[in-house]
């Protein structure tokens, strides 16, 4: 029987697959399983709270035709969420309140807090008692941080010690080391745990220095867990770095856990002292990069589901789709899109969206072309035109050609064989090894995702 339940399902997947889009299908069918039938009940498993809500409220009608199609007629459809799997989830997401699955990761004040103050809802250990691992949205782009994080508040001091998170702003960096923080006081209310940003951690500094200030160097060495939050400011400032490299020293040989989070990995911050970048490059340092689409949608419906409202499937792809700069900026789309629904009394749908959205934050710029994307390329390497679309193989002009034409295919979806022309090559299957190059670069390697970001943000200016 249960071969023919897992045949029956993948006939009706078919079916499916041709009837709507290739991310509808890819976001809310591709991982739904047919458990089990009787003439009671037919038991399916999706991926996640919010992808089984739109199956009660949206596509119940659609599971029932296409069984009702293959010869089952049961009363009953029950969905049931995975226990475990590697797609975007919301940890532990059984609750049914969705106040309580809503990912706080971007919701981070808009600076860091004066010296001597701390974050408002914050308890004086610095720590936001919002930013769970509840609460996290966790996806292909953030699974390996957020595995080690839940490591590290098992076992503090004793595994990835220290940990290092890097990358773009709002992609959830400080949610992550504040849920670390929080688990871990959970765990052992008597642990002492100090979250700073770095920017208190200088103050706090210069004010020791000047004003002979007591106390600094208790605050800093007198505790279990120690997280510091965008390391980058301090890079420049030698006393500061030698202060921290010295409390670093002290705990580190007590065995008490540092958490640590910057825009870039230790090696690429040029003013940071060796013995400092060692020393952060001696435990284990995490890349957090932009979510990827099944993410995001996951992201947008926790989000709404926090206002009460669920997005259609069309609504919440057309988001995903073209906001990939940030969480934060996702997050700011979706609450202008509800905010403007709730006003007006119109339904948050793709229709209201590409009208207050469309032109504001997602539409290529009208200038855009092919000239002007290999220009900016060529310009960001110093290159000449004739360099990067001429014959050349030396390494300097390979990958900016790879990295030109990988923009003309993202950002103006041209074919390949015009992304070839445009490059001055007949065959259009370097293109495709081109851009198919890159894409496995931007998530491998962070000079390369640095580049085309540099080079996307000239591009929008």
């Amino acid at each position: 029987m249960q071969k023919d339940v897992h045949a029956l399902w993948h006939s009706v997947l078919g079916e499916i697959e041709l009837s709507v889009s290739g991310p509808n299908f890819n976001m809310y069918w591709s991982d739904t399983k047919l458990l089990r039938f009787d003439e009671n009940e037919a038991l399916f498993e999706v991926r996640n709270v919010f992808i089984k809500r739109q199956f009660e409220t949206k596509f119940d009608k659609t599971v029932r035709e296409m069984l009702e199609k293959n010869g089952i007629t049961s009363p009953n459809l029950t969905y049931v969420v995975q226990t475990t799997n590697k797609k975007p989830r919301i940890s532990r997401e059984t609750t049914s309140d969705a106040s309580e699955l809503i990912s706080n990761q971007t919701s981070r004040s808009s600076g860091p807090a004066p010296s001597g103050m701390l974050p408002m809802g914050s308890s004086q250990n610095g720590l936001n008692p919002r930013y769970t691992f509840d609460n996290f949205i966790v996806g292909s782009s953030n699974d390996l941080a957020h595995s080690a994080s839940q490591a590290v508040a098992t076992s503090p001091g004793t595994k990835y010690n220290p940990i290092y998170f890097y990358g773009g702003v709002g992609l959830g960096k400080t949610h992550l080391m504040q849920a670390i923080g929080n688990e871990i006081v959970a765990n052992n209310p008597e642990a002492r745990v100090l979250y700073v940003s770095s920017e208190t951690f200088v103050n706090e500094f210069l004010d020791y220095i000047r004003f002979k200030k007591k106390g600094f160097s208790d605050k800093y060495r007198n505790v279990d867990v120690l997280i510091v939050d965008d390391m980058q400011f301090i890079a420049n400032k030698e006393k500061t770095q030698e202060e921290f490299f010295h409390t670093f020293n002290f705990l580190h040989q007590n065995n008490k856990q540092i958490i640590i989070s910057s825009d870039k990995p230790p090696r690429s911050i040029p003013t940071l002292t060796e013995r400092l970048r060692s020393r952060f490059e001696m435990g284990m340092a995490i890349d957090i990069q932009m979510p990827d689409f099944e993410t995001r949608c996951a992201i947008i419906n926790a989000k709404a589901g926090l206002s009460g409202v669920t997005l259609n499937p069309e609504t919440v792809e057309y988001l995903a789709t073209n906001i990939k700069t940030n969480i934060r900026e996702l997050e700011g789309a979706l609450n202008q899109l509800l905010a403007f629904a709730d006003l007006h009394r119109v339904e948050p749908d793709i229709a209201t969206a590409e009208g207050l959205l469309g032109s504001a934050h997602m539409s290529r710029p009208q200038h855009l072309s092919s000239k002007k994307i290999i220009d900016q390329t060529a310009k960001h390497f110093s290159l000449k035109l004739e360099e990067i679309c001429g014959v050349k193989r030396d390494k300097h002009i390979v990958t900016p050609r790879q990295i030109a034409m990988y923009l003309l295919r993202s950002e103006l979806h041209l074919s390949f064989p015009k992304i070839a022309g445009e490059l001055g090559r007949k065959d259009h299957t370097t293109a495709i090894h081109s851009v198919e190059k890159i894409e496995k670069a931007i998530k491998l390697d962070f000079v390369i995702r640095e580049q085309v970001a540099a080079i996307r943000e000239k591009l929008y200016a």
